[in-house]
């Protein structure tokens, strides 16, 4: 790769850190060498990761270059301080009635003296480091990749100081824009600065990226020279899971199920979530209506299953428990992402939800893309007019709701689940190839060449 052009992305995370937040950059540094283009990783030594998941390293690009440096972050102190501390991690926290004392204090804390967020700390110490590493080392473009939103300081700092420097600010999540923003209990000086410092990113980067299409055009309008870049998925790995087969999906196919390849919906009409679920995205109508039907319909109340696969807060775990539901759920806690795949393609009915304002219209959960690979149907919960329903509408691959609705919401499960017991396929086969992550990395290294 001697003529490539070199890459450096900064990114906070990396395997072997865990969640949807390490995909992005791992799988655009996986292809970024097709078009020939360098990644370089620039990444902590001593991160704090929410999640940890090994099973990913395999995906890091044999030859790739990844530069570590230290960094300084308080959240085991906060930890300490209050157990609940440790959701900050991952973006999250007690909400409403929910909140102690000490979690009300502590989300003060993190709003108004970490500004834009923990990870502050890490940025001076990393232009010093990078000022000088760019320059002897070519680098043609630099990434920021965030949240942690502190990491695109880094790309401004060093824009300051290397003007001629081409950067890309990559928004995974939106800033301000976010659904728990508001519930951070900002003064006016702290949310004053927050803004300031999120449209210096947006007017000084060479071009800001965003994972859906209501965020690009939202940053648009901020200044930025904003493109919408989606997230995506890779070639399905069959695991556990046999039986790979070609559809209209193209080369990516979905899994098609049998007896041998999947077990436990052939006993169950199973519903899944696989990820995180906080309480700012919690479905309360989805339970009701689930237990409307488990009460109403005993057939299904015996052959229906609610598999959790990730981390659900302990809050709304016990209230579906304490219901009719309890009998229903199976909870398998954090798994891999290659087991958290294949339990997505053992499943028949798969849930994603999306905070509720109006404002989170534009998010894309990036595990959207593998729930679209594996063929399977989906049901969604966010506000109306949402990215997501037109991605749903657009591959006819499941249903979209807001959180004011429950019998049209029993009415879409039921039916389906009448059509899985006749073993009528509820499949879906469209056309998705365009969100392959080598399709969307295609995308980016246009926009890279043409800084």
């Amino acid at each position: 790769m001697e003529n490539s052009k070199k890459v450096l992305i900064v990114t906070y995370y990396w395997p072997p850190a865990g969640g949807p937040g390490v995909q992005r950059w791992l799988k655009f540094a996986k292809y970024l060498p097709d078009f020939d283009l360098e990644p370089i990783v620039y990444t902590p030594e001593n991160p704090s990761y929410p999640l940890i998941d090994k099973t990913l390293q395999e995906d890091v690009p044999r030859n790739i270059k990844i530069i570590r440096t230290n960094i300084w972050e308080p959240y085991q102190l906060a930890e300490k301080f209050s157990k609940s501390n440790k959701k900050f991690k991952g973006g999250q926290f007690d909400v409403g009635k929910n909140q102690s004392f000490l979690s009300k204090l502590s989300i003060f804390i993190r709003g108004n003296f970490f500004i834009p967020d923990a990870r502050k700390f890490w940025v001076k110490p990393s232009i010093t480091f990078l000022k000088k590493y760019l320059k002897e080392n070519d680098i043609d473009v630099l990434v920021t990749t965030g949240p942690p939103h502190s990491l695109h300081l880094i790309g401004l700092g060093l824009k300051k100081e290397i003007p001629k420097l081409k950067w890309i600010a990559d928004f995974r999540d939106p800033w301000t824009e976010i659904s728990y923003y508001k519930h951070l209990k900002l003064t006016k000086f702290s949310d004053k600065k927050h803004r300031h410092l999120e449209k210096s990113v947006f007017e000084t980067a060479d071009v800001t990226l965003a994972t859906s299409y209501t965020d690009a055009e939202n940053f648009r309008k901020n200044g930025a020279n904003s493109y919408c870049i989606t997230n995506g998925f890779d070639i399905l790995e069959p695991i556990e899971v046999v039986g790979f087969q070609n559809s209209q999906a193209g080369d990516f196919g979905v899994i098609e199920p049998t007896e041998k390849n999947n077990p436990i919906s052939k006993q169950t009409f199973t519903m899944s979530y696989v990820g995180v679920l906080e309480q700012l995205r919690n479905p309360e109508n989805l339970w009701i209506a689930l237990i409307e039907l488990c009460n109403q319909y005993p057939d299904f109340a015996d052959n229906f299953e609610l598999k959790l696969v990730g981390r659900v807060d302990d809050k709304i775990l016990n209230k579906i428990e304490s219901s009719i539901l309890k009998v229903n759920i199976k909870n398998l806690g954090y798994l891999s992402h290659q087991d958290s795949v294949a339990e997505m393609q053992r499943s028949d009915l798969l849930l994603i939800t999306n905070f509720p304002n109006e404002s989170s219209k534009g998010i894309i959960p990036g595990k959207l893309f593998e729930y679209l690979a594996t063929g399977k149907k989906i049901i969604s919960f966010g506000p109306k007019g949402a990215d997501v329903e037109t991605i749903l509408k657009k591959t006819n691959a499941g249903e979209h709701f807001d959180y004011s609705q429950t019998d049209k919401i029993k009415d879409y499960i039921f039916k389906l689940f009448l059509d899985w017991k006749s073993g009528k396929s509820i499949l879906n086969t469209a056309n998705i190839n365009e969100f392959s992550r080598k399709e969307l990395t295609k995308k980016l290294s246009e926009i890279i060449k043409n800084i």
